[in-house]
């Protein structure tokens, strides 16, 4: 579905900004959690997990926004090789944004270990308990979040190439407030 403004809704960039900060904030506990084993480990251990499982909910939310609203339309003067680009992009992070939290927990399921959130909330295991599917998880979850990591560096770099080089409306579209009409490009 395509959106026929030139910007996505406010509710659509308020989940895309409330979401860039906690996806960063969540990639860095990660690095700090597994590189201390200090008495930080596990006030650090409990904000990944309760993170983890807020951007869960947060992105099942913006897919369900993005399928009722829609995004608008790329400039028509965007190359192919770009749009193609910018879709496939979009689909890698709306995968990692749900499927790292549910990596996550199911690595803990089947290590047995406790998924306890903020405020005491228990949630259930998803995967009976398996040291050998527990060490795979884990792998998995390390190396996605590497990619995770590369491809929000890749994403960054195209909004500041949009925002910068091109000048053509994209990242005003996903701006946290849209720039005024005044000063606009063409395209936009």
């Amino acid at each position: 579905m395509s959106s026929d403004s030139a910007h996505f809704t406010v509710l659509q960039r308020t989940l895309h900004w409330l979401m860039a900060v906690g996806i960063l904030a969540m990639l860095f506990i990660g690095v700090g959690m597994v590189s201390t084993v200090a008495p930080k480990y596990l006030p650090l251990v409990e904000t990944h997990k309760t993170l983890g499982i807020a951007i869960l909910a947060l992105a099942l939310i913006r897919l369900a926004v993005r399928f009722v609203y829609g995004a608008p339309a790329l400039p028509a003067s965007m190359p192919a090789p770009m749009k193609l680009a910018a879709h496939l992009s979009h689909y890698g992070l709306y995968a990692l944004m749900i499927g790292m939290p549910l990596i996550g927990w199911a690595m803990l399921s089947a290590g047995a270990y406790p998924i306890v959130l903020y405020g005491g909330l228990r949630l259930p295991a998803i995967l009976p308990q398996n040291d050998q599917l527990h060490a795979l998880l884990w792998q998995a979850h390390v190396y996605l979040a590497f990619a995770f990591f590369a491809l929000i560096l890749m994403h960054l770099a195209a909004a500041l190439f949009h925002a910068f080089i091109r000048r053509d409306g994209v990242f005003e579209s996903m701006a946290p407030v849209p720039a005024s009409r005044e000063g606009t490009t063409p395209a936009e």
